[in-house]
């Protein structure tokens, strides 16, 4: 019995990870990592420009922390009560005119737990995400597109924040209106 689990367990494991390996298929998965490419640097690799990419003269920079407020939620606890039961028990042996029937009787305990509702507690609730966001200029080298606001991920940012200003810069954005 023990060894029939054991193969079902592996089976299921495996199955797993191969559901992992293959991928969630979604088109509007993000992508793995952030690039980012500096065109006036001829020391840098030029990497292969991806169609979500977006382009532009780096304007300026903006660290947005996470922003918390104290908040109350009902706090619970686990109550537990136990009982006992009288249990019958029977048991037959013989046949015919010879048959005879035991009876005896057993206490059994029993506990059962539930959460319920004491009081409340307070904790820390997110309002805002923390966020990284770059302005570019001239986006997609478009003149006309200036002061376009990109959030981006944190190496992204920190990149970025080390690029001079009007430097031209290509990445991949996690979202706009940042």
């Amino acid at each position: 019995m023990n060894t029939r689990r054991l193969m079902v367990a592996g089976a299921t494991a495996m199955l797993i990870a191969g559901l992992a390996a293959c991928g969630s298929g979604r088109s509007d998965a993000r992508p793995p990592s952030d690039t980012i490419t500096y065109s006036s640097d001829s020391s840098a690799q030029e990497t292969t420009p991806r169609s979500d990419s977006v382009s532009g003269l780096r304007d300026t920079v903006r660290h947005l922390p996470v922003r918390t407020v104290r908040a109350t939620r009902p706090h619970t606890v686990k109550k537990c009560t136990s009982s006992t039961t009288r249990v019958r028990h029977t048991a037959s042996s013989g046949t015919g005119t010879k048959r005879r029937t035991r009876t005896w009787y057993t206490t059994e305990r029993t506990r059962t737990c539930k959460n319920v509702r004491s009081g409340t507690e307070t904790y820390r609730r997110v309002v805002r995400p923390e966020r990284w966001c770059v302005r570019l200029d001239d986006v997609g080298g478009d003149k006309a597109k200036d002061d376009v606001w990109f959030q981006v991920s944190s190496a992204t940012y920190h990149q970025a924040l080390a690029a001079q200003e009007h430097s031209p810069l290509e990445f991949v954005p996690r979202g706009s209106a940042c």
